[in-house]
C-alpha cells in the first residue's frame, strides 16, 4: 500500500519493507521469498529472537553501504556481516541519518510469561520497538511488546505498526486500548499468521476498532 509517499509492504509475521524515492527500509526480516528481497539501505531489527533476527534473510539484502540498526542483544548474532555500519541502540535513543530520523522505544511484556514470573520480552533485556520519520510522516514500529506505560509518551503518530497476536505480545484486545493511547491515524496489524495468530486476530483487531472510532479514531488496514 501508499501512505503520504512511502510505500509499505508487509511479508512474513512482523517484517515489513519500507520505500521512499530514495530509501529501502526493512523491519525485522525474516522468511523472505525471493520476491521479496530488495537490497536494503537500512535494516533495523528489534530484538535477538529467531522470529525478528534472522542473519539467513539478513544477508539477502544487505549490500556494503547498508546500514544495520539493532538492540545491544543482537551484537553477537551480527558478527561478521559485511555492511556500512552496524549501531547497537538502546531505549529511549534518538538518531538522524541521511533521510532517516529514527527514535527507540521500551519493548517488553506486562503479563506474557515464559514461567511464573519470568516474561518472554522482560525489560531489563532493553528490546526496542522504533519511530521513524520520513519527510514529517512517522512511523511507529512496535516490535514485540505489551501495551506499556512509555507508550503514552508517543507523540505525532501518523502510522503505527501493531502486533495483535497475544501469547508473546500484545492480544488484539490489548491493541485496540493501546491505540488509544498512541492516537495513531492508521495502524497495520502484525505479528499473526506465522509463528502464532491468525489473521482473524488482525480482523477482530480492525473489527473493535471501528466499532468505536469515537475513542480509537483511527483507520485500520490489513496487508
Amino acid at each position: 500500500m501508499d501512505y503520504q509517499n512511502i510505500k509499505i509492504y508487509h511479508f512474513s509475521h512482523d517484517t515489513f519493507r519500507l520505500e521512499t524515492d530514495h530509501k529501502v527500509v526493512y523491519l525485522d526480516p525474516y522468511n523472505l521469498k525471493e520476491s521479496q528481497a530488495k537490497l536494503a539501505d537500512y535494516v533495523l531489527i528489534t530484538h535477538g529472537h529467531f522470529d525478528h533476527l534472522s542473519p539467513n534473510d539478513i544477508k539477502k539484502i544487505i549490500t556494503e553501504d547498508t546500514i544495520i540498526i539493532a538492540s545491544t542483544e543482537c551484537q553477537e548474532q551480527l558478527k561478521g556481516l559485511k555492511v556500512k555500519e552496524i549501531i547497537y541502540v538502546a531505549p529511549a535513543q534518538q538518531m538522524e541519518l541521511d533521510g532517516l530520523k529514527v527514535e527507540t522505544v521500551p519493548a517488553y511484556n506486562l503479563n506474557k510469561w515464559r514461567l511464573v514470573g519470568v516474561p518472554y520480552h522482560p525489560k531489563e533485556d532493553g528490546k526496542v520497538g522504533y519511530v521513524l520519520e520520513f519527510s514529517g510522516t512517522r512511523i511507529y514500529f512496535a516490535g514485540d511488546t505489551d501495551n506499556i506505560p512509555e507508550l503514552s509518551q508517543l507523540e505525532n503518530i501518523d502510522l503505527a505498526l501493531l502486533p495483535v497476536s497475544g501469547t508473546y505480545v500484545m492480544t488484539w484486545q490489548e491493541a485496540v486500548e493501546a491505540i488509544k493511547v498512541i492516537k495513531p491515524k492508521l495502524v497495520i496489524p502484525m505479528h499473526y499468521g506465522s509463528v502464532v495468530g491468525t489473521r482473524s486476530d488482525a480482523e477482530n483487531f480492525k473489527q473493535a476498532v471501528l466499532a468505536d472510532l469515537e475513542r480509537t479514531s483511527c483507520q485500520v488496514e490489513i496487508i
